[in-house]
């Protein structure tokens, strides 16, 4: 699994932050533990996605939150098509 070298302690703070503020703009109801994983998750999903399709690749701590953000935005609008 690739952090984008922030670390595991690094990656649950800065996910967890990520999701917060994805939570916030979505106006989405989750809690701590989501929002940690949809930070996560939706980080390490962009990223990849944008190193696959556009063949590029960023690393450290602001850009895993800015992509992180990014992608947990994208897991709650696509949570929402789903359970409509």
């Amino acid at each position: 699994m690739d952090l984008n070298g922030v670390g595991l302690i690094g990656a649950i703070v800065i996910g967890g932050l990520a999701g917060w503020l994805a939570e916030r703009f979505m106006r989405s109801n989750m809690g701590l533990i989501m929002n940690i994983v949809l930070g996560i998750v939706g980080a390490i999903a962009l990223n990849f996605i944008l190193a696959q399709v556009f063949n590029v690749a960023y690393a450290g701590a602001i850009a895993y939150l800015i992509i992180g953000f990014l992608g947990a935005c994208l897991l709650i609008a696509v949570g929402r098509m789903v359970r409509r």
